[in-house]
């Protein structure tokens, strides 16, 4: 399976293709309405932080009925996912498309480290939407979002690495500690700064890269 394979198969909650056959206002309508949601989602998020998102409050911002949010976004924690998506969207770029060592042409081990360096990176900006998010559903994580591109892009770069090793449970290893709950916990009430997250990370890294590099994918 290749990335465009993975990416193919999976977009940010909120951001479904249209579907063909449909009358061209209703689209454009609800394309409309998806825009003014996410802005008065995104200003209240400004505003009064991740904790405040509220359906009913957004659907008045926007100027429409609070079903229109649910049947659109799900609930608080695909609404959240999807104020993430901008950001999202560039990041997917990068890794996939983009230049080394985050993207193609660098070694495996390389790679690995520059996706979860970036990832830190992105937990750490976007911490409170995400608290919001996963605390939001049990199952947030895994079902909205973006993880299983990530697990997949793991999984592929960890088999060049250690071909012989479960590389989906690696994938799922490597991602544990950037879920919120831990990774807020670990800033905020353990006191541990960004550097040392990724120092944490680079220690595990020489651990699974202890046989050698492998070739650029």
């Amino acid at each position: 399976m290749t990335h465009d394979d993975v990416a193919s198969r999976r977009r940010p909650a909120g951001a479904e293709l249209p579907l063909a056959g449909g009358p061209p206002a209703e689209r454009a309508d609800a394309a409309q309405n998806r825009r003014r949601i996410l802005a008065a989602a995104a200003a209240m998020v400004a505003e009064r932080g991740p904790e405040a998102l509220s359906m009913d409050e957004v659907a008045k911002a926007a100027g429409v009925g609070v079903g229109t949010v649910y049947r659109r976004f799900g609930d608080r924690a695909g609404l959240a996912y999807a104020v993430i998506d901008d950001r999202e969207v560039q990041f997917q770029a990068a890794f996939l498309q983009g230049p080394p060592p985050l993207g193609p042409g660098a070694g495996a081990p390389e790679r690995i480290r520059a996706f979860l360096h970036a990832l830190v990176d992105r937990t750490e900006d976007q911490l409170g939407l995400l608290l919001v998010a996963e605390m939001d559903s049990a199952d947030a994580r895994f079902t909205e979002g973006s993880y299983e591109l990530y697990r997949q892009h793991l999984a592929l770069l960890l088999g060049l690495i250690r071909p012989e090793a479960d590389v989906r449970w690696l994938a799922d290893a490597l991602l544990a500690p950037l879920a919120a709950n831990l990774y807020g916990y670990q800033r905020r009430t353990g006191g541990m700064s960004v550097a040392r997250v990724k120092a944490g990370y680079d220690d595990l890294l020489a651990g699974l890269a202890a046989d050698g590099g492998a070739a650029a994918p």
